[in-house]
């Protein structure tokens, strides 16, 4: 509305009626925001953590939605995804197939060891690449992932 002109106490009037009215609902759309993102896109809780700061709602709010997404959905959502996925990298080189699916499971923001963890057993339920997927230790590979503090 400051874009268009619009003066500032006519901003705030309108803002105090939304709000009143229950327009302007952070909690009820942070909440409706991570059930859409994560069933339709599959973004873990990082992703969603971090769209959520971007639009503009508060750390309670965000914190408050994202408890709602329980660590045993966002690993279920995880191995979807990997499943889905699988089709494509079925004849790429296990090597490849691996650091793709991490690469995409952590561009959607899934933990390093949870990404690792799931494409390695993804790769091992495979003929082709299970013995590659036995060489793979997805604790030293996620320690080595995360950034240092």
């Amino acid at each position: 509305m400051h874009r268009r002109g619009i003066a500032e106490d006519v901003v705030d009037q309108v803002l105090d009626r939304y709000d009143e009215v229950g327009i302007i609902n952070d909690e009820a759309f942070a909440r409706a925001w991570v059930t859409s993102r994560h069933h339709g896109k599959g973004l873990a809780r990082r992703a969603l953590a971090g769209e959520l700061r971007r639009k503009g709602v508060d750390a309670e709010a965000v914190d408050e939605a994202l408890d709602e997404l329980d660590p045993q959905t966002e690993e279920e959502t995880a191995r979807a995804l990997v499943a889905r996925r699988m089709r494509v990298e079925r004849n790429a080189a296990p090597d490849a197939a691996f650091r793709r699916l991490v690469g995409m499971l952590a561009r959607k923001g899934y933990p390093a060891g949870l990404a690792i963890r799931v494409v390695k057993d993804a790769l091992a339920a495979e003929a082709e690449s299970a013995e590659f997927a036995d060489g793979i230790d997805p604790d030293a590979l996620a320690e080595a992932a995360e950034p240092e503090q």
